[in-house]
C-alpha cells in the first residue's frame, strides 16, 4: 500500500539510440586529374591556368572584387600573420618556412561530429587542389628557377599519389630556390600555386590550422602582386572549406565567401562550369549542416545538373552529389526518393571504389536508417551487417566508423527488445572505441551509458551502477563538476542506489543533480527540475520523511501543471505520490479524493484502457477493500477487470484481478462467487504459464475479518 510513481524522465537515462543522430554528408568536387592544360606556352600564368574562360569576360573587372561583407568575413577569420610574416619575399622568408608544431585539435573530428561527412580524402576534392599539372621547365631559365620548377614537379607527382607528408618537403625546397630568384617576373605566381598546394598537403594530413596560413599566405600575395582574380577566388573557396570544416565559425560567414566565389566563378568561367558546380556543391553542404534543407537541395540539384553534363554519369563527383541529395531528402522525410538516391551512389561507387570501401559501408548504414524508419528491422539488419563487413574490410577492426556500425546494430536489436545481442554489440563496438578514441571521448561515453541502460532494463542494478560511475569519472574529467550533462549521469547513479535501497547516497546524488540543474536554468520552473524533485521525494518518502517528500512532490506538481496543463500523464503521478503519502499518514478521504483525481487525469491524458488507468482503478480498489467498503472496492476492481479483459497481451493481469474480486467475495461470505473467480483465476494463471501457487487466498482470518469488516461478522 506504499507504492509511490516514478516517472519516465526522473531517470535522465540515456536510452540506446539515443546518440547525436548521424548522418553522412559527401563532400566532394572535380577530381584534377579531370582537367586539361595547354602547356605550349612559357608563361606561367597562361600554363597555370585552369579556368577556360574563352567565352567569358575578363576576371579583371572591378566588380570581382571582394564586396565589404567578404572582406569584413576575411578580416576576422582568415589566420593573421606579422607584417613581416604577410610577405613571403622578406629576408626572413626566403630560407625556410617554418612549420608550426601541431596545435590542440580547432576542426571538427569526423569521428564526433554530430554529421559524419566524408571528410578530407582524396577521393572527393573540395576544389582544394586546383593546380595539379607540372610546370613547363624552360631550358634558358636561371638554374635556381629550373631547379624550383623541378622540385614542385617533384611535389605535384607525390600529391597525385598521396603521398602528402613528402610533396610538402618538396614545395619547400622549391619555396626556398625560388626565394633566391625574387625578382624573377614569375615567381609571385609560381610562390602563389606553391603556397596553395601547401594548403592542399596540410588540409589532407588533417592540419587545418596550418592549411589555413598556407592559403591565407596565398591569398595575400595574389592580392599584393595583382594576380587574376579567378585564383583569388579559387584561394577564398579553399579558405571557406577549411572554415567550414572548423569549430568556431558562422554558417553565415562561410557562405559569404562561398558566395562570392560563386559569383566569381560564373562570370569570369561561365554558368555552367565545373568550378561552379564545386561551389555549389560546397554551399549544400553548409546548408544542409544547418538544417537549411531547400536551399540545399536548390544548390545540389544544380550541381548535379552540371556534373552530369561534364562529368557524364558514372563519375564519382556526380555519385557524391547524387548521395548529398538522398541526404536532404531523407532529412526532409522524402524516404523513398532518398533510397533512390543512395542505391545510385551504391551503383556508381561501387565501380568506381569497389565493395571493400569506406563510402560503401557509410551509404549501406543510410540506407539501413531508412528500412528502419519504415519499419523493416529485417532489412535494415541486413544493410547494418553489409556496412560492418565493408567498414572492417575497409578499415580494419578497430575504427571509429566500425564502432558506430555495431553500435547501430546493438540500436536496431534494442528497439526490437532482443537485450542479450543489443548488450553484445554494445561491448564490441565499447572495445574498439576505447581504444581507437582518446579517453573521455562523447562517443565512448554514450555507449557506456547504453550498457548501463541495458543492465538497468534487466534489473542488474549492481551492473547498471558499475557502468555509470565509469561514465561519470569520464565525464568529469573530461568537463568538470559543474557541467549540464552531469546531471543527467548523476541521476542515474541516484536512481541505481534508489533501486538498491541505498537511499541516502540516492539522496546525494540526486541533490547534486538539482543544484547543476539550477545554476543552469536560473530557475525551477523547468520539466527536468521537476522530475529530480520528484525522484528526491520517491527517497526521502522510502526513508520515512514524508513530510519533506511531500514538499518535494508538491513543487514538482506546480512545476509541471504550469508547463504541461492540468491534465498530463506527469501530472498525474504526481497526484498518485501525494495521495500516497496522506494515505500513509492516515488521511484516507483525502488520499481516495487524490487518487480519483489521478484516475481522472489519466482517463484523459492515456486514454481509458491505457495501462495506468488499470493500476489507479486496482490501486483505488485496494484502499477501499482496507477501509471495510467492500461494495466499492468491487465496483473498482471489477472496473479494472473489463478493461484488462480486452487487453490479451497480460493473461496474469486478468488472472491477479479475478483473484482479487475472489477475496472480495470470501469476505462479503459469497462463497459460490468466491469459488467461481478463484476458478477462474486458476484458470488464467495456468494459461499464463503460472502455477497453482500464485493464487492468493486472502480473508479467511475470520476473526481479523470480523474486525476489520463488521458487515461480515455475522457470517463470520
Amino acid at each position: 500500500m506504499t507504492r509511490t510513481r516514478s516517472d519516465s524522465a526522473h531517470a535522465a537515462e540515456e536510452r540506446p539510440g539515443k546518440r547525436m543522430k548521424i548522418n553522412q554528408c559527401v563532400g566532394t568536387v572535380e577530381r584534377g586529374s579531370e582537367r586539361q592544360v595547354e602547356t605550349s606556352s612559357n608563361d606561367i600564368e597562361d600554363v597555370v591556368s585552369k579556368f577556360d574562360r574563352s567565352n567569358s569576360p575578363s576576371s579583371a573587372r572591378s566588380d570581382l572584387a571582394p564586396s565589404p561583407s567578404t572582406q569584413r568575413v576575411l578580416k576576422t577569420i582568415v589566420t593573421d600573420f606579422s607584417p613581416e610574416e604577410s610577405n613571403p619575399f622578406s629576408p626572413s622568408n626566403r630560407l625556410e618556412e617554418k612549420t608550426p608544431s601541431i596545435k590542440s585539435k580547432s576542426s571538427k573530428d569526423p569521428s564526433s561530429s554530430s554529421h559524419l561527412y566524408i571528410y578530407q580524402r582524396q577521393e572527393y576534392d573540395e576544389g582544394m587542389f586546383v593546380y595539379d599539372q607540372p610546370l613547363p621547365v624552360n631550358a634558358h631559365a636561371q638554374p635556381t628557377l629550373r631547379s624550383a620548377m623541378t622540385l614542385y614537379n617533384n611535389a605535384v607527382a607525390f600529391v597525385g599519389c598521396g603521398k602528402y607528408q613528402e610533396a610538402r618537403l618538396w614545395f619547400d625546397l622549391a619555396l626556398t630556390q625560388l626565394a633566391l630568384e625574387a625578382q624573377d617576373s614569375q615567381v609571385p605566381m609560381v610562390t602563389y600555386i606553391i603556397h596553395h598546394n601547401l594548403g592542399h598537403c596540410w588540409y589532407r594530413l588533417g592540419r587545418n590550422d596550418d592549411a589555413l596560413k598556407s592559403y591565407s599566405k596565398a591569398l595575400a600575395i595574389a592580392q599584393e602582386r595583382n594576380i587574376d582574380y579567378v585564383h583569388v577566388a579559387a584561394c577564398l573557396n579553399c579558405i571557406a572549406v577549411i572554415l567550414f570544416h572548423n569549430e568556431g565559425n558562422t554558417p553565415e560567414n562561410v557562405l559569404v565567401l562561398f558566395k562570392h566565389v560563386e559569383k566569381v566563378f560564373r562570370t569570369s568561367i561561365g554558368y555552367k562550369s565545373r568550378q561552379v558546380a564545386t561551389v555549389l556543391n560546397n554551399m549544400g553542404r553548409v546548408y544542409y549542416l544547418n538544417s537549411k534543407y531547400d536551399l540545399a537541395m536548390e544548390a545540389y540539384t544544380e550541381a548535379l545538373k552540371t556534373r552530369e553534363e561534364l562529368l557524364g554519369t558514372s563519375s564519382i563527383d556526380v555519385a557524391a552529389t547524387i548521395c548529398n541529395k538522398g541526404q536532404t531528402h531523407h532529412q526532409r522525410g522524402e524516404l523513398d526518393c532518398a533510397m533512390e538516391c543512395y542505391k545510385k551512389f551504391r551503383q556508381i561507387a561501387l565501380a568506381q571504389l569497389g565493395s571493400n570501401h569506406r563510402d560503401i559501408a557509410i551509404i549501406y548504414k543510410c540506407m539501413a536508417e531508412i528500412h528502419r524508419e519504415q519499419g523493416d528491422n529485417d532489412k535494415a539488419r541486413f544493410m547494418y551487417e553489409s556496412a560492418l563487413q565493408s567498414g572492417r574490410a575497409a578499415l580494419g577492426p578497430f575504427h571509429p566508423d566500425v564502432a558506430s556500425t555495431l553500435n547501430k546494430l546493438a540500436n536496431l536489436y534494442y528497439e526490437m527488445h532482443d537485450l542479450d545481442t543489443a548488450l553484445r554489440y554494445y561491448m564490441e563496438g565499447l572495445k574498439i572505441e576505447r581504444v581507437a578514441l582518446e579517453e573521455g571521448h562523447p562517443h565512448a561515453i554514450v555507449t557506456i551509458l547504453n550498457v548501463a541502460q541495458i543492465h538497468r532494463q534487466r534489473g542488474s542494478y549492481k551492473k547498471a551502477l558499475e557502468n555509470y560511475k565509469e561514465a561519470c569519472t569520464l565525464q568529469l574529467k573530461k568537463l568538470g563538476p559543474n557541467d549540464f550533462s552531469m546531471a543527467s549521469i548523476l541521476s542515474n547513479i541516484g536512481l541505481m542506489h534508489y533501486q538498491l535501497k541505498d537511499y541516502p547516497v540516492a539522496f546525494d546524488n540526486y541533490q547534486e543533480a538539482l543544484r547543476i540543474q539550477r545554476d543552469h536554468f536560473g530557475t525551477d520552473d523547468n520539466l527536468e527540475i521537476a522530475s529530480t524533485l520528484n525522484s528526491i521525494g520517491l527517497v526521502l518518502f522510502n526513508q520515512g520523511t514524508h513530510e519533506l517528500a511531500l514538499g518535494c512532490f508538491n513543487d514538482s506538481l506546480r512545476i509541471r501543471t504550469k508547463i504541461l496543463g492540468a491534465d498530463h500523464r506527469d501530472v498525474a503521478i504526481l497526484w498518485y505520490n501525494i495521495a500516497t503519502i496522506h494515505l500513509e499518514r492516515g488521511n484516507g478521504d483525502l488520499a481516495i479524493e487524490l487518487y480519483q483525481e489521478t484516475l481522472r487525469v489519466e482517463r484523459i491524458a492515456l486514454g481509458q484502457k491505457h495501462h495506468d488507468v488499470i493500476l489507479t482503478l486496482q490501486h483505488l480498489g485496494l484502499v477501499y477493500q482496507q477501509r471495510g467498503e467492500l461494495d466499492q472496492a468491487l465496483v473498482y476492481f471489477s472496473e479494472a477487470l473489463e478493461i484488462e479483459s480486452t487487453k490479451t497481451e497480460n493473461h496474469a493481469a486478468v488472472g491477479k484481478l479475478y483473484n482479487l474480486i475472489g477475496n472480495i467475495h470470501l469476505q462479503q461470505a459469497d462463497t459460490a462467487k468466491m469459488m467461481e473467480c478463484y476458478s477462474k483465476a486458476s484458470r488464467v494463471y495456468c494459461h499464463a504459464g503460472k502455477q497453482a501457487e500464485n493464487l492468493v487466498i486472502a480473508g479467511y482470518n475470520f476473526y481479523g475479518l470480523s474486525k476489520l469488516h463488521p458487515p461480515c461478522a455475522p457470517i463470520a
